[in-house]
């Protein structure tokens, strides 16, 4: 199928690994202009040399800089100020339980998680809006409705990430702009592998074993009973980004493997 994204001019957020450089990747693939952001210069090389490697006819930059802090942010929009399709996908989560936590546990995850979208976003909009269209995205997670004990403070972080998608689609209504948030379910990412084999040393258990319990009990709700691959969250956000999915705006859409376990 043709996304019809040939020639936007695309940024996702936290695309040197995981999920985001799979999106990267997926628009770069579909003709998208792509700029990857990290946290430093040698991820971002590094994921633009693998993209290079594999789409020789790709547009791709780069930009490095923490995107927790406003002045990053406002050096990236300085750098890029004119983007069809926006994915805010950076975002870190943690386990600690809720009566351990520290303001400084708190706001760390919300600047990452919520403000560095939020900026961008209330940058970009606008302009979005006078040049009669794009796409904002919000990768989100089921851990927004089905809030993790073990990390509250994450589930709340993107819980607040559907509330500022759904109120900026309204500010988009009779436009060709859209706002949508995409809710991820647990994704086979870097930080999951990372997670995985701490486990696994801890217990002496293999990943495989520790991946089992995990669906089974922490996440037993799941119907996928895996880790959703970081292409397959890929495939589903760059059809959100493209012009065929204009009837979608102000939606959290679930990518979640069936965890969320509610109809609507």
């Amino acid at each position: 199928m043709d996304l019809k994204l040939e020639g936007k001019r695309a940024l996702v957020t936290g695309s040197t690994a995981g999920i985001g450089f799979a999106i990267a990747r997926t628009l770069a693939a579909e003709g998208a202009a792509v700029t990857v952001t990290g946290r430093s210069q040698a991820r971002v090389d590094r994921a633009l040399d693998e993209l290079r490697g594999a789409l020789p006819a790709a547009a791709l930059d780069g930009f490095a800089g923490d995107l927790s802090r406003a002045e990053t942010t406002a050096e990236l929009t300085r750098r890029f100020p004119d983007i069809d399709v926006l994915v805010n996908n950076l975002g870190i989560f943690e386990l600690k339980g809720f009566f351990d936590l520290e303001t400084a546990d708190w706001q760390r995850l919300i600047e990452t998680n919520f403000y560095s979208g939020a900026r961008l976003s209330q940058f970009h909009l606008p302009r979005m809006l006078e040049r009669g269209w794009g796409r904002i995205l919000f990768i989100s997670s089921e851990s927004a409705l089905d809030i993790p004990t073990e990390m509250i403070h994450y589930g709340v972080t993107k819980t607040m990430q559907l509330a500022l998608s759904r109120a900026l689609a309204k500010l988009c209504a009779g436009t060709k702009v859209t706002v949508n948030s995409l809710l991820a379910g647990p994704t086979r990412s870097e930080g999951i592998s990372t997670f995985l084999a701490d486990i696994a040393r801890d217990r002496g258990i293999d990943t495989q074993t520790a991946e089992r319990e995990f669906f089974s009990q922490t996440r037993p709700n799941s119907l996928l009973r895996r880790f959703a691959e970081t292409g397959e969250i890929a495939a589903f956000c760059a059809y959100l980004a493209s012009p065929l999915a204009a009837a979608t705006n102000g939606a959290a859409l679930r990518c979640d493997g069936g965890i969320i376990n509610s109809i609507l």
